[in-house]
């Protein structure tokens, strides 16, 4: 990530995107010691089914609407123009359809009925709303704002919605969030000096705030009545920090983020005091929590694992493990399934040995 910004266009968009898409527990006291990892299980096979689907594969979704599961792709990198939506069986992962656009799709998020989905197009700086029951592509918008070096739009990557607002973390230095209205689908305003990079976005029902995480080692905290930054929550330890994705458990006050720095690790954020009171060591970059489970689920694209872990003790027990590198994640309604977009490593010249997969681990 130290040179992201140096690379060419598609150089740029690949490594950040393989880089990246509540009443507090007060008898924990504010430390960073990292937790023992205590016991692990082993999964039979039998819950795990895995199949290889296409090239550039990124975030899952899950539609009520249309019983489907639809998966990003970017695509090739190298020679290869546009991308996919792919629509999958979500008990057999078997493609019941596809949609095939003229740009690359990255983040993906669902409306509350699921009749909706929206997908960012990270390269062009836009985003496209989709009609899930059919897959097609109902309005795209070209985003404006930031440019990098080259004059090209900047990257269009994680995204939330929030009632009829969704917000789009822009991949930029400094970093900004544009918040649409999806009834118009037209750009509201834009949240401007979000630090470097702008990752994970994320809304606590706990709080009544928006949590957005930067390249830079920040968590923003933002009103979304008014759409500004109140707070700017970082370790205070003197370390460098990349943080990605986040998970929130609303019933306890944390918030789980995941960090691609040196040091790498997932550190537990007191929303309360905005402090780090636990960090869980390991690579990670997607992560969701479980409240039936107690669990949080992470992925480790470097050690090509799954873990869950105990959301209280953070104990791994259970590990999956891949041939090829977890992507992102996808936890199903009720928290029984887990989905992983699962990605071949790149060659110099962006091109990939293979098709990634997807997976689908039964939690029960």
């Amino acid at each position: 990530m130290k040179a992201l910004l140096g690379l060419p266009r598609a150089s740029l968009t690949v490594a950040v995107m393989a880089t990246f898409t509540l009443g507090v527990c007060h008898a924990q006291q504010a430390s960073v010691a990292a937790p023992a990892i205590t016991s692990m299980a082993t999964v039979p096979d039998k819950r795990v089914i895995q199949r290889p689907l296409g090239e550039g594969l990124y975030e899952l979704v899950y539609s009520p609407a249309a019983n489907a599961i639809y998966v990003a792709s970017a695509q090739g990198f190298k020679n290869t123009q546009g991308g996919m939506l792919y629509r999958l069986n979500p008990a057999t992962l078997e493609t019941t359809g596809e949609t095939h656009t003229d740009l690359k799709n990255f983040g993906m998020v669902r409306s509350d009925d699921g009749t909706l989905f929206y997908t960012t197009n990270s390269l062009d700086g836009s985003i496209s709303k989709v009609d899930a029951r059919t897959g097609k592509i109902i309005q795209r918008l070209a985003l404006s704002g930031g440019k990098d070096k080259d004059g090209n739009p900047a990257g269009a990557r994680e995204m939330l919605l929030h009632g009829t607002q969704l917000y789009i973390g822009r991949v930029a230095d400094p970093g900004f969030i544009d918040v649409v209205d999806t009834r118009t689908f037209t750009l509201k305003t834009t949240i401007k000096n979000a630090g470097k990079w702008v990752t994970g976005i994320i809304y606590s029902p706990l709080t009544n705030k928006i949590y957005a995480a930067n390249g830079g080692g920040e968590i923003l905290v933002i009103n979304p009545g008014t759409h500004k930054i109140e707070q700017r929550w970082k370790p205070q330890d003197g370390k460098n920090y990349l943080f990605l994705n986040m998970a929130e458990d609303p019933a306890t006050g944390r918030l789980f983020v995941t960090d691609n720095a040196q040091g790498k690790a997932t550190l537990v954020f007191d929303e309360h005091s905005g402090k780090v009171i636990n960090r869980i060591p390991g690579d990670a970059l997607g992560i969701k929590f479980s409240a039936p489970h107690n669990a949080l689920y992470i992925s480790q694209r470097e050690s090509k694992n799954v873990l869950q872990l105990d959301a209280t003790t953070f104990a791994v027990k259970q590990r999956w493990s891949f041939d090829t590198n977890p992507n992102s994640l996808l936890l199903s309604d009720d928290g029984n399934t887990l989905y992983v977009s699962l990605k071949q490593a790149f060659n110099k010249d962006h091109s990939t040995n293979g098709p990634d997969s997807i997976a689908r681990i039964a939690l029960r």
